[in-house]
């Protein structure tokens, strides 16, 4: 049994016997009345979201997920394939099944496979991932009261906001729940 400060993104619960990953949770006091949490859902096996939301006294089960490691291999229009690591079986996941995750994904990457019935249904990436800086605009010299960013490309085609002082070839941290920059690797 999970309790309600255990709702937190990305933790996958079992709603009518389906997996369910979190994606959004806001927390609320009510001021006589008890916590409640307001989530929403997506379901790893057809894709389809749910809001719900959870009092204290409600039973909220985790689901029965496994993970497993496996590398990205390529993507193919709109399919993503990926080989598992132990027992080289090779499965794909469409571009609606990842979501925003294909953004962070790069060929030759370990990820980890969520396994729901001896079937994938979803992968799950690093917090903060390393990605060189494929093209950067120069700083402006002189242009560095506050916290002035620009727009670089990274490896993988996604457009990230950084500090001035990022140049092409730099490899950086990006956190992949936020799509920040972090750091310089």
């Amino acid at each position: 049994m999970l309790s309600l400060s255990d709702l937190k993104l990305g933790r996958v619960i079992s709603v009518n016997e389906e997996p369910y990953q979190i994606v959004f949770n806001q927390h609320i006091k009510v001021a006589r009345g008890g916590a409640v949490v307001k989530t929403k859902l997506k379901n790893l096996i057809s894709g389809n979201t749910l809001e719900k939301t959870f009092s204290g006294s409600d039973d909220i089960m985790e689901a029965d997920i496994n993970r497993t490691k496996a590398n990205f291999l390529y993507k193919q229009e709109d399919t993503f394939h990926f080989m598992d690591n132990e027992s080289f079986e090779q499965f794909q996941f469409s571009e609606n099944d990842l979501g925003d995750l294909v953004k962070y994904l790069i060929e030759g990457q370990e990820v980890d496979v969520l396994v729901f019935n001896d079937r994938p249904v979803s992968i799950a990436l690093p917090t903060k991932i390393k990605l060189e800086v494929k093209s950067a605009p120069e700083g402006v010299k002189g242009n560095s009261a506050g916290a002035i960013t620009k727009t670089v490309v990274l490896e993988n085609d996604l457009e990230l906001r950084t500090p001035l002082f990022i140049k092409s070839g730099d490899r950086i941290v990006v956190n992949t729940e936020t799509g920040e920059y972090v750091e310089r690797a």
